[in-house]
């Protein structure tokens, strides 16, 4: 079983930056891949997806903030945030999935039981 590792949270002003990564226990080649997150109180969100083939997804509302990118031979996934503002406070997650759907399908409507799942890394954003 695949197990995921993330890292690079940590706490912002607004504005600032910050990059996620998170590292796989075995190859991740073939499967999706993605960050989501979730607040106090809020609904379990996907942030960014990137496939098998390296074609990606974000959600609507980042507004071209974020970009994600793996890197196949390392087994590991990044999220590289910016202009960070007080709505992006949460517990991030690193995924693992095997293929199914296509990458927007998959971003939009994995839940949390969805294919393999890091312990989170927390990003607070402050105004």
């Amino acid at each position: 079983q695949v197990q995921l590792s993330e890292s690079g949270g940590g706490s912002v002003q607004s504005g600032g930056s910050l990059r996620l990564s998170c590292e796989a226990s075995d190859a991740v080649r073939g499967y999706f891949m993605g960050w989501f997150r979730q607040a106090p109180g809020k609904e379990y969100e996907g942030v960014a997806a990137i496939d098998n083939q390296g074609r990606t997804s974000y959600a609507d509302s980042l507004q071209g903030r974020f970009t994600i990118s793996r890197d196949n031979a390392k087994n590991t996934l990044y999220l590289q945030m910016t202009n960070l503002n007080t709505e992006d406070t949460a517990m991030y997650y690193c995924v693992a999935d095997w293929p199914r759907g296509g990458v927007d399908w998959w971003l939009r409507r994995a839940g949390p039981d969805f294919g393999h799942r890091g312990q989170g890394t927390q990003v607070t954003v402050s105004s």
